[in-house]
């Protein structure tokens, strides 16, 4: 783990009663889930095509205030908050979430 990655994770990780919006890109997909970090378990999960991040976004944000979910900490892991990722995240505040 190189220097970068491990101080974006010691700023976004829980607490308790708010879980962690997790992004994974890879060349054609976006991957997000919530995952609750004290019991170590993924809450829910999306992954959508790089042109639809927004509508993942938004669709992970509906799937999170069905199970009373409101609140989350984003965490980019070592990808800038730009473009795509920047985009799953708009989406995912339009949908509802609050970062």
């Amino acid at each position: 783990m190189n220097k970068q990655s491990f101080s974006t994770n010691k700023q976004s990780f829980s607490t308790n009663k708010i879980s962690s919006l997790s992004v994974f890109r890879s060349n054609k997909y976006i991957y997000a889930q919530l995952i609750d970090d004290e019991a170590k378990f993924t809450v829910v999960a999306t992954k959508s095509k790089l042109n639809k991040a927004e509508e993942a976004g938004t669709l992970l944000a509906k799937r999170a205030i069905a199970k009373k979910i409101k609140e989350v900490v984003f965490d980019r892991r070592r990808y800038k908050y730009h473009g795509h990722v920047k985009a799953l995240a708009v989406g995912a505040k339009k949908g509802g979430l609050v970062f």
